[in-house]
C-alpha cells in the first residue's frame, strides 16, 4: 500500500506582525491566533511569550515565531 504524504504546514503559536507606524514604530503580536499586544523591540516579543508560558529558544525557528514583514531585527519603517 502506498501511502500518501501530506504537508505539514506549521503554524507557530507566536505571530509578529509587520511594521507599524508610531513613535516609536511597533508590531503587533499574535499568540494561539490572538492578539496580545505591541512589541517595540525583541525583547517585547519574549516578555509577551513568557507570560504565556512560551520560552523561545531560537527567535529564527519557524515552528516557534512568525516574522510577517521582515525578521527580529526589523523594527522600523525603513
Amino acid at each position: 500500500m502506498t501511502e500518501v504524504a501530506s504537508p505539514h504546514i506549521s503554524r507557530p503559536r507566536i505571530i509578529v506582525l509587520g511594521v507599524q507606524p508610531g513613535t516609536p514604530p511597533f508590531r503587533i503580536v499574535e499568540i494561539d491566533g490572538q492578539v496580545v499586544g505591541e512589541a517595540k523591540a525583541l525583547t517585547d516579543v519574549l516578555e509577551a511569550a513568557a507570560a504565556y508560558g512560551i520560552t523561545i529558544h531560537d527567535a529564527d525557528d519557524p515552528d516557534v515565531v512568525r516574522w510577517v514583514g521582515g525578521d527580529k531585527y526589523t523594527w522600523s519603517l525603513h
